[in-house]
């Protein structure tokens, strides 16, 4: 997989981009703060996810010169190869329209010149991205890890997709009845949808994490030893927060433990009426509080170096390793799901790096995924990678070089 051109209007920084990244050999964005090096990766995760992940809010990437326009406005468009030969155009344009007099922001999306939703196009593009501040994957909340469990898989597993877009419509609702329960304003007994609904997208949510972090610990567990020498071992604990127990066939398989036994696989028909079980255990409580308390909105994921909680007792540098060691094991992983490469975008992180970890990631981007790094300086690469590098300058929203 591999975006062969790359075209930006009034985004970010951008007035206008042609941009055609070669996927033979890794790409170096190179320049001074502010000048767009971020805003050209951001641009691709947001054609592969339809969102960013610098800002929760689609009106902050229409270019700031735009204000004054009738109608504001950003488009975002790319070719998109396939290794098998398919060939697809992306364009995604973002329009305030200011007409009416009060503010309507749109978005609109077109596969091949047909329109199409947000849905339509998951997982046409993927990319795996790898950010400085991804620490908080290690050291960040929960809903840090969530959001790295989440983004990985709704690229993947479509079936994973639809069922995170219904349960994070199903739990406002469920909450907002809760209020209303609360206030004797309605019946405890309406609560029995609203559990059905989030059981069955809930457990389907469960089943495809534990999955995933069953097939990710190996990958990342392999490349941890490598980057350490062999001294530490990283293993992944999911902390379903229904806290499901099954024992078909006669044996045990409980996620009440510490963490999930990721070599069992729980099916989504056997979570949910676990699921269901934990809902109405904890009604009143969730009563009490207006708000649902078990679900896949409060699980947790924890890495462990040696058995002991890398979050709570790893040093910084340990939080990097385990860091690193995740981001090529989520390269890999897609890989094995999808057939192909994923894109491979590296934001400011080589110059975050010691040497040793960072000479391990600089090896290992050996064009087997279309990779874009940023960088405000070349002296940190070795001279044997940029040999084999395309490096691009990039300075007022300009990118020229290669």
């Amino acid at each position: 997989m591999q975006i062969d051109h790359l075209s930006l209007t009034n985004f970010r920084n951008y007035a206008r981009l042609e941009f055609s990244p070669p996927a033979d050999r890794p790409v170096v964005l190179v320049g001074d703060n502010a000048q767009g090096k971020t805003s050209a990766l951001e641009a691709i995760f947001y054609l592969a996810t339809s969102s960013s992940p610098y800002t929760s809010s689609d009106r902050q990437l229409i270019h700031w010169r735009t204000e004054q326009d009738p109608i504001p406005f950003a488009r975002l468009s790319a070719e998109i190869g396939a290794e098998n030969g398919a060939y697809h155009k992306l364009d995604v344009t973002l329009m305030l329209d200011l007409s009416a007099g009060a503010a309507r922001f749109k978005k609109a999306i077109k596969l091949n010149n047909v329109d199409k939703r947000v849905m339509d196009v998951a997982g046409l593009l993927n990319v795996v991205l790898f950010l400085p501040r991804d620490l908080s994957l290690v050291e960040g909340a929960p809903s840090d890890r969530r959001r790295f469990m989440d983004g990985t898989l709704r690229q993947v597993d479509r079936a994973y997709y639809l069922a995170l877009h219904e349960y994070e419509k199903c739990l406002p609702q469920r909450n907002a009845l809760l209020k209303r329960i609360a206030e004797k304003r309605a019946a405890a007994v309406e609560l029995e949808f609203w559990d059905e609904q989030l059981a069955t997208h809930g457990a389907v949510i469960i089943a495809g994490r534990q999955r995933f972090l069953r097939e990710l610990e190996i990958k990342a567990r392999a490349t941890h030893l490598a980057l350490t020498g062999g001294r530490e071992s990283l293993s992944l604990k999911y902390l379903p927060s229904i806290l499901p127990a099954s024992d078909g066939e006669g044996r045990q398989r409980a996620f009440d433990v510490a963490g999930l036994d990721l070599d069992r696989q729980l099916s989504p028909a056997e979570i949910k009426p676990q699921f269901l079980e934990r809902l109405l255990a904890r009604r009143g409580e969730a009563i009490g509080r207006g708000l649902t308390i078990a679900g896949p909105h409060r699980d947790e994921l924890r890495l462990t170096i040696n058995d002991r909680d890398c979050g709570l007792f790893g040093s910084r540098g340990q939080a990097r390793t385990a860091v690193m060691a995740l981001k090529f094991a989520e390269l890999d992983w897609m890989r094995d799901q999808l057939g192909e490469s994923p894109l491979f975008l590296l934001d400011e992180v080589v110059a975050e790096l010691d040497s040793g970890r960072r000479n391990y990631l600089l090896d290992r981007l050996d064009g087997g995924a279309q990779t874009l790094v940023t960088t405000t300086e070349l002296d940190i690469f070795s001279r044997s990678f940029l040999e084999r590098a395309a490096v691009y300058q990039v300075e007022n929203g300009q990118i020229r070089g290669g």
